[in-house]
């Protein structure tokens, strides 16, 4: 594979992949039904040499190339959907859908896969094996690739694929430069609602209630302690509630009050510990003040991990592809959560960060991804094309 040549071609693509990206960020959509983006997506695939597969379940699209010799199969992931939320970057080619923004990169995704989808087909004699590129909706907490998963995405092409990569987009990172890590890179993130059940009354009276608001205070007080004082820093846990929801006037006691929050591990063996100790702390902290406690936790995402030989594999290749300089090890997890990981819980693969931090801002101040001025640079899908591209003919080379 001549490194050169494929940087080359990526960067004369690269205006193509800026409309349709812009485009894109145009027309966000929200969860797992994304008809104008999958028009889009479907529109900028015309032409290729492509098996296509329209899910029914969700808005997925899963396309298959087959090299020009057998082979095994690798599949590259694209996630389309935005976030609810509003755009604030004054961009002129902005959100049109109000209270819907493109705000994690998605559109970027989205738009590198397609430029690595016609790269490879470009290079299909030169594949010994099969791509299987997965266009999925819902990754905003919207489990749109479990979905696929269930729906048969690993069938639709034989052989099933035994290597897996997928990029993700961050301003958090100079652009262009790569970041991953083997093992568990992001984490499991699980809903926990907490609700206490007292007894309403007279706010001027508080002997004559049981007020459920104390008492959720307390639990969110003394669970945030038990974390620091339970979990091993070296295995980390995160417990944050983010909600608080009680009361209809400010003279009434109310009987109930609900918490709201997440906890996020890079372990099962944590996960499992983290939700033991809300119950054991909720029902001792009720049991003392003589109220009943719910505690319902709702286990979203599993915990992302990249495969120790991938990684390597990943790594160097990128090395010779972007420059030693433009590959790091990621120091720690991030205790974001992708639901890429169900993906790995099948195949062997990895998840790389790409830094896209714009070069008027500096990373690690810029707006992060989720806000809702968050801007990306451009140029540096070159290099998520060409990665794409570069880790499917090399492990079907």
């Amino acid at each position: 594979m001549d490194n050169v040549t494929l940087l080359e071609d990526t960067r004369q693509m690269l205006p193509q992949l800026i409309e349709l990206r812009r485009a894109l960020h145009r027309i966000p959509e929200v969860g797992n039904d994304l008809p104008e983006t999958r028009a889009a997506v479907l529109e900028a695939l015309e032409g290729l040499p492509l098996t296509i597969h329209l899910h029914e379940t969700t808005s997925g699209i899963a396309a298959v190339l087959e090299g020009g010799r057998p082979g095994p199969t690798i599949v590259l992931r694209g996630d389309m959907d935005g976030l609810a939320m509003p755009e604030d970057t004054g961009l002129d080619f902005g959100s049109e859908h109000d209270g819907r923004m493109h705000a994690c990169g998605h559109d970027l995704h989205t738009s590198m896969l397609v430029g690595a989808a016609r790269l490879l087909s470009a290079r299909k004699d030169d594949l010994a094996g099969k791509v299987l590129f997965m266009f999925q909706p819902g990754e905003e907490g919207h489990y749109g690739a479990r979905f696929m998963l269930e729906e048969g995405l690993l069938d639709q092409v034989d052989p099933s694929p035994t290597r897996a990569f997928a990029i993700h987009v961050t301003s958090l990172y100079e652009a262009g430069t790569l970041y991953l890590k083997p093992g568990p890179y992001m984490a499991a993130a699980d809903k926990v609602t907490i609700t206490v059940h007292g007894q309403g009354g007279h706010a001027s009276a508080p002997w004559n209630a049981v007020d459920p608001v104390p008492v959720a205070a307390e639990i969110i007080m003394a669970a945030e302690v038990a974390l620091t004082r339970t979990v091993d820093v070296f295995d980390p846990a995160v417990l944050t509630f983010g909600q608080m929801a009680a009361g209809t006037a400010y003279n009434v006691i109310p009987a109930t009050a609900t918490l709201t929050g997440t906890t996020r591990t890079v372990s099962e063996e944590r996960r499992d510990q983290i939700h033991a100790m809300i119950e054991q702390v909720s029902a001792g902290i009720g049991a003392a003040h003589g109220v009943t406690v719910d505690v319902a936790i709702e286990r979203g995402y599993p915990v992302t991990i990249n495969d120790d030989e991938v990684a390597a594999e990943v790594s160097a290749l990128a090395a010779g592809l972007l420059g030693d300089d433009r590959v790091n090890q990621a120091p720690t997890p991030i205790m974001g959560a992708e639901d890429w990981s169900y993906v790995l819980q099948k195949v062997p693969g990895v998840m790389v960060f790409l830094g896209a931090c714009p070069v008027d801002l500096e990373p690690g101040k810029a707006p992060v991804n989720h806000s809702n001025l968050v801007r990306f640079d451009e140029d540096a899908m070159a290099a998520g094309v060409a990665l794409h591209t570069a880790v499917a003919l090399d492990f079907l080379a």
